[in-house]
């Protein structure tokens, strides 16, 4: 079941603001791209200044496994600033996806028309996923490009950043599912922007600090960890992780649709 108008309104509403998300993801690479360069000249002073740090700073920015004067290694570098910028757009589409019109007071207007709510989410989650696939075009072009214009020469594996960027779309789908299950489980959402800044940086900080825990496996609980740069780069998809990311997206969708299927929905009154 689906609606092209509401499809169509709902694109118009988030390619305004994948815009936004797709500059901030350009302006990341237009702001590290330039000193890799830098970097690559220095590896050995470079590596140097980094043992000095203590690991866990190292590993929560996921310099302690591959070097900083490679493509590869400074890419991850910059990755892991774009999946903070990703996981917040995914997550504030997700939460905001049904939730917009019950903090607008709007949702007796939408629910008068004759269309049922299966099709007023497919539609509006379809809208969802096309706004995150510009994202993620851009994110490919932008890294492509900015690598052919700052690699300075230095060879690298287009294959493994080619891997490296596919992680970008079930690392979103995480945070647009967990995004709408959040924003089901609570009575009204009044602004989606504190619950995306939540889920994105918080799952940030407990993929910073997985390894602080001792027994707690906090790398369980976050993408961050699932789509770990480095452990891209180096060694692939870990089936574990990226199976248990499709389990959590899929429960999620399901308790979403089951929540707003059945939920009261706030009117005017």
């Amino acid at each position: 079941m689906f609606r092209a108008n509401i499809f169509r309104f709902e694109l118009r509403r988030h390619l305004r603001s994948a815009l936004w998300w797709s500059l901030g993801v350009v302006a990341i690479h237009l702001v590290y791209l330039p000193f890799f360069k830098t970097f690559a000249e220095n590896a050995a002073v470079l590596e140097e200044s980094l043992k000095r740090f203590p690991k866990a700073f190292l590993e929560a920015f996921g310099m302690g496994r591959i070097s900083m004067a490679t493509v590869l290694g400074f890419c991850t570098l910059i990755f892991l600033l774009v999946q903070i910028v990703l996981a917040i757009q995914a997550a504030r589409y997700g939460v905001a996806l049904v939730s917009r019109e019950e903090s607008e007071r709007t949702a007796d207007f939408l629910m008068t028309k004759p269309v049922s709510r299966r099709a007023i989410i497919n539609s509006k989650l379809a809208a969802a996923l096309v706004a995150l696939l510009a994202t993620q075009a851009v994110l490919w072009v932008s890294t492509f490009a900015g690598w052919a214009a700052f690699s300075a020469g230095y060879e690298y594996d287009k294959g493994r950043l080619a891997l490296l960027l596919s992680s970008a779309l079930p690392f979103q789908l995480f945070f647009l599912a967990v995004g709408l299950a959040v924003s089901q489980a609570v009575r009204l959402v009044r602004n989606a922007t504190p619950y995306a800044l939540g889920l994105g940086l918080g799952a940030y900080a407990l993929g910073a600090f997985s390894d602080i825990g001792g027994e707690v496996k906090l790398e369980w609980l976050t993408p961050f960890k699932y789509f770990d740069a480095a452990s891209l780069v180096l060694n692939g998809y870990e089936m574990r992780y990226l199976v248990l990311d499709l389990v959590i997206v899929a429960v999620a969708l399901v308790f979403g649709y089951w929540r707003y299927l059945r939920r009261d929905i706030p009117t005017v009154t």
